[in-house]
């Protein structure tokens, strides 16, 4: 008897829904009714979009199941395979690899149900199939991937597949990507199986089908435990490449104190330093600090990151052209600063000839020190050594970043997250006035008053015409610190901005702080918009001291700290004790990748001793204790969401009429209202996804998987402030939908805002220097005849030197750069194999895809708006970074899934 199908179909890709249903020895399928005819006569059914249709039919005849499976070799083995064919007179036939290649790969289908005579589960005999008879597809033979088939021998009363068992009796290592049985179960595997003699333990594999704890098949029950209990391991040990266990620990190898003093960081982590844990890899204590993990040297090996998290392919080959192109473009510089001693630019053209087509500007000045003739290079050669021009650049051509485009990067630039409303006018530090003096701000009525368009001051408040970049309290307790090292000068900075009619930003005054000292000299100055041309520069040095500790509280805690480091343990927790069955860790999966890669990575060389952080940063060695001193005095989880976060910051205010729950106090504020149509499209998703799953309230509670993962990722991977009474309570359906999207939102659009416009952004070096190395000089200091007889040799020995700028802009253009293999958001094309049979699901991921694709049509709506001025206009750069998609490369738009870079 045949019945109508009623699940939904949409154009995803081609994939069917597959159901078995045991019931006596007669197994019940959902199978295309345009196949119908044909598969009662071959049993071989292929994939349609046609309407399914349910039958049965004899299981005796499913004595035999065909699986369809895809590897692909690593490298190193894909390598020997291509040199055996090319010179199999090379190898003889007793060669190990050989022996290995006849050993096979053992695949052992598991069963939902258990045998009632032994109440363990129903498990196919062992099918081993070897290379020698896999037949790679011929498109993807050079890429070491293959496809075969394993044919798999079960009993009539089987039942449905629920797991399959995987064994590697090669040498080397290969990566299963997926099993598909009889076109129906599928397998999405993702893995790399080490062999035997690396791991005695059968990989364990569950069918694309979710289950919260409770429902659990019988068949699967241990299996479920046992995938979580290998990959949580048993906390001791050095972990291996081969290793997939997830663990944590503190950031204690970011020195070398076996190098020296001068060469040891303290840990991050623990009362003096409070910050993330990150993942555990069991190295040994350094000789002359037992508490420090010894350092690797990163030429011969890398930080462990479990197998399945290491960067390959695409992402890993791109990343090394990316680094080598970077070194290639310090080269001129490099040359230039060992002909000059000071290292510095002698004009702007310098800076402006280190990129391909950057308009009105001398494209030679480099050849000046002589460079070009001593490399040999010209022509066409010569862009190999240039840098691209940024987008930001291309739109202004000016030495100094204008009053405007301040202002409107507060809102659309790369750290569009720090502007708050003013509250308070004079501002109010935080800081224990003993130590860092008057906690009152010294900016005065007088100074801003004749800004206001005619408002007092504090009408000006009233009427929400007042904002602030206040970086006063986040510099001030490491300033004497700072400004104590080489090259390095900088101020706690607090910065006015007064709103126009436009709906812009203007920049009315600057206060810069420096800690109190026993003088009679002020350690504060305020500087207002210039009226002549000596406060004119003056005023263009007190920006550049903005632009740098705004790019020091971008990179180090609002990138590093909120994103990479603080999702950090959510995702070992996730790994550790949701099961790959759990319907939570197939939602969170495709937004974990790569992370505990490129964290890693950063402890090798970004936020390390002398790494790109100490190296390009004003705060250089004490970057990461003001990371620590954030996540102690202000980060929180449950403000991490959009809505939250610009409620906090005063840029916005409760509103059940609006249709995000809010009003924001500027209306043309572009990250606020493209992140707001991403964040509410993962709202509606997670709710759709979780309300499914847990239509009672006590289901969450009761969920023993979910909130051993919350409590971990708190009370272990957060420890230093698991005992906050901000954390939410993960009680109930819609307290699990707010952490969900707040973990979701970080991953995806939160991150993309502030990592894929670093280059753009910040990629001409003085309209946004990451660092200063000279303060603004005072009347009385010898400095001042210095700025007044040549005050633009001032400015360009402030910044950074060309050397310095280069590195910097190598790093910034790598972690700029989308992969061709990319995932972005609302990307759904294996959601009908990953959530087989669930029509719900479906239809909730395709609503979203279609809601990110609306998203990206408005966005670029919007930035042809020429009423938007922080969008659209003469010198305006359209604002892209929250567009959803993205080509490869450093294109400044793309929100992935994930924290890729």
């Amino acid at each position: 008897m045949n019945t109508t199908n009623t699940h939904p179909i949409y154009p995803l890709n081609n994939y069917h829904y597959a159901i078995n249903h045991v019931s006596g020895k007669t197994t019940t399928y959902e199978v295309p009714s345009s196949f119908l005819s044909s598969s009662k006569k071959n049993k071989k059914w292929k994939t349609s979009m046609a309407t399914m249709e349910e039958i049965k039919v004899d299981a005796s005849s499913f004595s035999k199941l065909t699986a369809t499976v895809n590897i692909r070799l690593s490298n190193e083995v894909n390598v020997v395979k291509k040199l055996m064919k090319s010179f199999p007179w090379l190898y003889s036939q007793n060669d190990s690899l050989d022996k290995s290649v006849e050993k096979g790969i053992g695949f052992q289908l598991v069963s939902t149900q258990v045998d009632p005579s032994t109440m363990k589960p129903k498990m196919s005999k062992e099918s081993v199939k070897g290379w020698s008879k896999c037949t790679s597809d011929q498109k993807d033979k050079d890429t070491g991937c293959f496809t075969f088939k394993v044919e798999l021998v079960i009993d009539a009363d089987f039942g449905e597949p629920g797991a399959i068992l995987v064994r590697n009796n090669y040498e080397e290592e290969f990566y299963l990507d997926t099993i598909s049985l009889e076109g129906f179960f599928h397998f999405s595997c993702n893995s790399w199986i080490q062999p035997t003699q690396t791991s005695k333990k059968k990989r364990i594999f569950f069918a694309n089908k979710a289950y919260l704890p409770s429902e659990t098949p019988d068949g699967l029950k241990d299996l479920r435990a046992k995938e979580l209990e290998n990959k949580r391991g048993d906390g001791s040990g050095v972990r291996l490449a081969s290793d997939r266990i997830y663990d944590y620990d503190t950031y204690n190898d970011l020195g070398d104190p076996d190098k020296g003093a001068k060469h040891a960081r303290p840990t991050l982590g623990g009362e003096r330093n409070p910050h993330p844990r990150r993942c555990r890899t069991g190295r040994p204590s350094s000789n002359t600090d037992e508490t420090v993990e010894k350092r690797i040297d990163t030429l011969i090996s890398s930080i462990y990151v479990p197998r399945d998290e290491v960067l390959e392919g695409a992402r890993r080959t791109e990343f090394l052209i990316g680094t080598w192109k970077g070194l290639l473009r310090n080269i001129p510089p490099l040359v230039a600063t060992s002909s000059n001693k000071n290292g510095i630019s002698r004009d702007l053209a310098d800076v402006a000839g280190l990129y391909k087509s950057a308009p009105q500007v001398d494209q030679t000045s480099l050849n000046r020190f002589g460079l070009l003739n001593f490399l040999d290079i010209t022509g066409s050669i010569n862009s190999m050594f240039k840098f691209e021009t940024p987008k930001n650049l291309l739109w202004d051509t000016t030495s100094f970043v204008r009053d405007d485009e301040l202002g409107r990067q507060t809102l659309a630039g790369m750290n569009p997250i720090s502007i708050e409303k003013l509250k308070v006018f004079p501002p109010v530090s935080k800081l224990d006035p003993s130590i860092y003096g008057p906690t009152e701000s010294d900016l005065k009525e007088e100074h801003i008053v004749g800004h206001l368009n005619g408002l007092s001051v504090q009408q000006a408040i009233d009427e929400n015409k007042l904002f602030v970049l206040d970086y006063h309290d986040i510099y001030l307790p490491f300033l004497e610190r700072i400004n104590a090292q080489e090259g390095r000068k900088s101020y706690g900075t607090r910065t006015i901005f007064f709103l126009t009619t436009m709906g812009t930003l203007n920049p009315i005054a600057i206060e810069l702080s420096l800690p109190p000292d026993d003088s009679n000299i002020s350690s504060r100055q305020v500087l207002t918009p210039p009226v002549d041309a000596t406060t004119n520069w003056l005023w263009q040095l007190g920006k550049a001291h903005v632009c740098s500790n705004d790019a020091g509280v971008h990179q180090l805690i609002n990138h590093w700290l909120r994103i990479h480091a603080c999702m950090e343990p959510f995702i070992i927790a996730t790994h550790r004790h949701l099961s790959s069955l759990h319907p939570i860790f197939k939602l969170l999966n495709p937004h974990m990748r790569h992370t505990i890669a490129i964290n890693a990575t950063a402890r090798e060389s970004l936020i390390c001793e002398d790494g790109t952080i100490e190296r390009d940063f004003s705060p250089g060695k004490y970057s990461m204790e003001m990371a620590c001193a954030a996540y102690r005095d202000w980060w929180r989880f449950d403000l991490e969401g959009l809505p939250a976060d610009l409620i906090r910051r005063g840029m916005a205010v409760p509103d059940d009429s609006k249709p995000h729950g809010l009003t924001l106090l500027i209306e043309d504020y572009p990250y606020a209202n493209d992140g707001l149509l991403i964040w509410s499209a993962i709202q509606e998703l997670v709710h759709s996804y979780v309300s499914h799953y847990y239509p009672e309230e006590n289901a969450v509670i009761s969920d023993k998987e979910l909130q051993s993962w919350y409590n971990e990722a708190i009370n272990v991977g957060h420890a230093d402030l698991n005992d906050a009474n901000w954390w939410p309570k993960l009680c109930t359906p819609n307290k699990l939908i707010e952490i969900l999207t707040i973990l979701i939102w970080i991953s995806s659009a939160q991150h993309a805002s502030l990592n894929f416009g670093q280059y753009h952004y910040g990629g001409y070096v003085p309209k946004r220097p990451p660092l200063m190395q000279k303060l603004i000089p005072q009347v009385h200091e010898p400095e001042y005849a210095n700025f007044m007889a040549d005050p633009q040799g001032y400015f360009l020995a402030s910044l950074p030197s060309l050397f310095q700028s280069t590195k910097y802009m190598a790093i910034i253009d790598i972690i700029s750069a989308h992969s061709r293999d990319e995932e972005y958001i609302g990307d759904i094309k294996d959601v009908c194999t990953n959530w087989p049979n669930e029509p719900k699901i479906i239809e909730a991921f395709y609503k979203f895809s279609m809601k990110i694709k609306s998203i990206e049509n408005e966005i670029e709506r919007r930035n042809a708006d020429t009423r938007l001025r922080n969008r659209c206009g003469v010198g305006v750069p359209p604002y892209e970074l929250l567009i959803p998609t993205s080509e490869p490369g450093v294109t400044g738009r793309g929100v992935p899934n994930s924290i890729t870079m």
